[in-house]
């Protein structure tokens, strides 16, 4: 009885050593992705980075959850759309004005023209503000299928939905996008 007790802890402390390296390979893995997935849907960097760390904190805590089904970078869409779309309903997300230019300029690395930064920051603006004109449907497929390169499956997966729904309202958020992209100028 007690090697059975004793095999069973040697497992068990083997799987806690392991655990860490997974998740940090989790982390190498996929955290840029989500930072990116939370920078578009927030629109804010800090955010985003938040936003990011407790993507990867919820899966930490939720890891006895994950049933396999689905990839661990499907699963972690999930959390991070989720994640998102509470904070963007927050009220004091809106409520609070984003943060200033000049905090933006402090963050950047060193080196670049002023002017391209300029320009960067205005395309990004650009294109945030035509993608919070979208509906949050469109917003996301959007985000999944050309940001975060999802296949059709993958991302109807992540929504509820089928590939052929999928392309089909992909088309319009694409056209959508266009539309008010234009309108920015």
């Amino acid at each position: 009885m007690n090697l059975a007790c004793a095999e069973a802890q040697s497992t068990e402390a083997a799987e806690s050593h392991l655990l860490p390296a997974a998740l940090s390979a989790l982390y190498a893995d996929h955290s840029r992705a989500i930072y990116y997935l939370a920078l578009r849907f927030l629109g804010d960097p800090q955010k985003a980075e938040d936003a990011t760390h407790d993507v990867f904190l919820k899966a930490l805590r939720h890891l006895h959850q994950f049933r396999g089904e689905s990839s661990a970078r499907t699963w972690l869409y999930r959390i991070a759309i989720n994640h998102c779309k509470n904070m963007r309903a927050a009220w004091h997300d809106r409520h609070v004005l984003p943060s200033s230019d000049y905090e933006f300029m402090e963050r950047l690395p060193g080196g670049e023209s002023p002017l391209r930064i300029l320009e960067t920051k205005e395309l990004g603006d650009r294109i945030q503000k035509a993608l919070d004109g979208l509906t949050a449907e469109y917003r996301l497929l959007l985000l999944l299928v050309s940001d975060q390169e999802l296949s059709y499956e993958e991302a109807g997966a992540l929504t509820g939905q089928t590939a052929d729904a999928v392309r089909g309202k992909l088309f319009r958020a694409r056209k959508a996008f266009a539309a008010l992209f234009r309108k920015t100028e």
